[in-house]
């Protein structure tokens, strides 16, 4: 259900205002109303049935305005919003809202009706496998780890909720429906051990439940901790709810769920319910339920891009923050890095809580505790700093700039929008296996994996996007025979680390120019300088002697995206040009032994016996963008996900055309004084 045709909604709760991209989930202008709406408001909105909502509602009924309920989203965020996290979905709902069931609410209407064709039910059982497979619930932020118990009785879950919630008091239970829920679960399983989930605030004395001393009275089992849902329904076997949404995810495990109130999803025949509620009499099934909750009622934003969604890229988005949340967790050190990287590494790291630099001297070492994981800028990595963590006991990590980096060079001191971070290696290091091979050499790439790799191709083609995104974005000025084959040679930094451990025979753009000239002497052969290099921050330029007779044209104020879309091929000694060659189709050869190298995509002159696996491209594109890389959004910190990556790098590319002046000044004090 929408709001038909133009409308204006209005306001007057300060949390509402503080949401982000309201007009976009709204699908309508919004206004901040202070004493009354103006002629141009056509509805009132509140947040669902909070006490603050009372002069909403009074606003509406006065000015005879239709009033609308806004609450959270069913998946809503990584962590909670009252810590900050931003919101991921919105629930609009007209006639009511779905907890309140004295009366109907979209969410039941769409529930009774059921106009779901085969397609959407499809989609339903698909995107209920990814929640499972991501483990995701309304928040994200809890651990999700085995639960261990002290014997092998079966457990009975019994899930408490904080005292006077809404969803409590509109789903018509109080105080008795929550111990005769207790009572119920000890009566119907004698020989299990009940277990009562007990809100963390409760515990702490900060809020009320409605069990704690119930369940201490008959010894059950608290538990207390924070811990993810799925966690938890793992090691039960049955389920007893009031209202909590916890219920509904019971539902998609496949546990078995008592109801003692009267949630959006009992009454249709999926749960055993103590409250029979008239207008639900029929069966349906958790296939429709769930089709009407969360692809029909539930509305979805991309929080970082403004973008309105779908749940399945809610789904991604969330699943990958969850990731990296749990990978990057704890204490870290680093080590070596200069001011400028050191106010954007914690944000990639996802703001641990302990975060302290240090030289890059086994000094340093002796003060830095026990677990705590050290990190150090890749390239500028000194193999006796790697030995002191070794025999200190602490674990080393490479971080490295990532593969969609930025709109302008790392020199000019342009902040990353992605890196990577290798407890292996780095992947331009042939010489051992990095944390990227690994991926690419052992991970089973699923179909929904696979479909991300695709459309993200996609994107950076169709966007014509690359690693710095610089040069003119529009038809290259460049005259190509049409009856030659055409070869890019994108030139390197040579002073670059990239080179000394990725391309162990050819060290240098005049010696790869050389063997492109030598294998393909009737080319015609066209060069781009290194932007670093045109930028004059770093090394690698071609005499001008050499460039007659080694390539017929050099271009340097063109983006690497326009040249591949002119060119047969790319010749390259471990240049990412390669990787975005091959995202267009276009053939690649390989003079050192870059990432890409070794999988049957790209004809390479030197073989690493480690790469034997065979990979299609959208395997190595779901390797290297998506499962290897960190990106962070550059407003916020947060970590994001690839797809949210390219969106905004578009974004700010679109932006920002041609260097700016602060770029331009930075380079010459750059090339004045601090190259001497």
């Amino acid at each position: 259900m929408s709001v038909i045709g133009h409308c204006v909604i209005g306001y007057c709760s300060p949390g509402i205002r503080r949401l982000k991209h309201l007009d976009a989930l709204l699908e309508a202008s919004c206004q901040f109303v202070f004493r009354g709406p103006d002629a141009t408001v056509t509805h009132i909105a509140g947040w669902g049935l909070k006490p603050t909502t009372k002069k909403a509602r009074r606003l509406a009924a006065d000015k005879g305005l239709p009033y609308i309920s806004i609450e959270d989203g069913f998946l809503r965020s990584l962590g909670l919003g009252v810590t900050g996290s931003p919101l991921h979905s919105l629930v609009v709902d007209y006639s009511g809202i779905y907890y309140d069931a004295t009366r109907p609410s979209d969410l039941e209407s769409l529930i009774a009706d059921a106009p779901f064709d085969e397609a959407e039910l499809e989609r339903a059982r698909h995107c209920m496998a990814l929640l499972r497979k991501y483990r995701l619930c309304k928040y994200n932020h809890a651990p999700d780890e085995p639960y261990t118990w002290p014997d092998s009785r079966p457990r009975v879950l019994v899930v408490d909720q904080t005292f006077g919630d809404a969803s409590v008091v509109f789903g018509g239970a109080d105080q008795q429906r929550f111990v005769e829920m207790l009572e119920c679960a000890v009566r119907e399983h004698p020989g299990a051990e009940v277990c009562v989930k007990i809100h963390p605030d409760v515990i702490a004395g900060k809020k009320r439940g409605y069990l704690l001393e119930a369940a201490r009275q008959r010894g059950c089992r608290i538990l207390a901790e924070d811990i993810s849902p799925w966690a938890l329904l793992d090691a039960v076997d049955e389920v007893y709810v009031v209202t909590s949404q916890l219920g509904f995810e019971a539902l998609l495990a496949g546990r078995r769920v008592h109801c003692f109130g009267l949630p959006f999803y009992a009454g249709w025949g999926l749960t055993h319910d103590r409250l029979h509620c008239e207008r639900r009499g029929f069966e349906r099934s958790l296939e429709q339920v769930f089709a009407a909750a969360y692809l029909r009622y539930c509305r979805y934003i991309n929080p970082y891009t403004g973008r309105r969604c779908q749940l399945e890229d809610t789904i991604y988005l969330i699943g990958d923050q969850r990731r990296l949340h749990k990978r990057f967790s704890g204490n870290w050190a680093g080590a070596g890095f200069s001011a400028w990287k050191r106010s954007f590494v914690p944000a990639f790291l996802g703001w641990p809580e302990s975060m302290r630099f240090i030289a890059a001297k086994s000094a340093r070492l002796r003060g830095v505790a026990a677990g705590t994981r050290v990190v150090a800028w890749a390239s500028s990595l000194r193999a006796n700093f790697a030995e002191a963590c070794r025999d200190a006991g602490l674990e080393l990590w490479h971080m490295e700039d990532g593969f969609l980096r930025s709109v302008g060079l790392g020199v000019d001191l342009v902040t990353p929008l992605s890196l990577v971070l290798d407890r292996r290696g780095i992947y331009y290091d042939a010489a051992r296996a990095s944390d990227l091979e690994a991926i690419l050499r052992e991970t089973q790439f699923d179909e929904d994996l696979l479909q991300r790799a695709r459309k993200i191709r996609a994107q950076l083609v169709e966007q014509r996007l690359s690693k710095y995104n610089v040069g003119s974005c529009g038809a290259p000025s460049l005259d190509l025979p049409a009856d030659r084959k055409v070869i890019l040679v994108p030139g390197q930094v040579e002073t670059d680390a990239s080179i000394a451990r990725g391309s162990p025979r050819y060290k240098t753009n005049l010696e790869l120019l050389r063997e492109v000239r030598r294998s393909n002497p009737d080319a015609f052969i066209v060069y781009k300088p290194h932007p670093d290099v045109v930028g004059g921050g770093r090394f690698g330029a071609v005499g001008e002697a050499d460039s007659a007779r080694l390539f017929d044209a050099m271009v340097s104020d063109v983006s690497i995206a326009e040249l591949l879309d002119r060119v047969h091929e790319v010749h390259t000694l471990c240049s990412l040009a390669g990787f975005e060659a091959l995202l267009r189709g276009v053939k690649v050869a390989t003079y050192g032994l870059p990432f890409y190298a070794g999988w049957g995509l790209t004809q390479d002159r030197l073989d690493c016996p480690r790469r034997q696996r065979r990979l299609s491209l959208d395997q190595l594109v779901a390797g290297a963008l998506i499962l290897y890389p960190l990106y962070i959004d550059p407003h916020s910190g947060d970590h994001v996900n690839a797809e949210t990556a390219v969106e905004l790098l578009a974004d700010a590319r679109d932006r920002r055309r041609g260097t700016g002046l602060g770029t331009r000044l930075y380079r010459l004090f750059r090339n004045r004084f601090l190259r001497k």
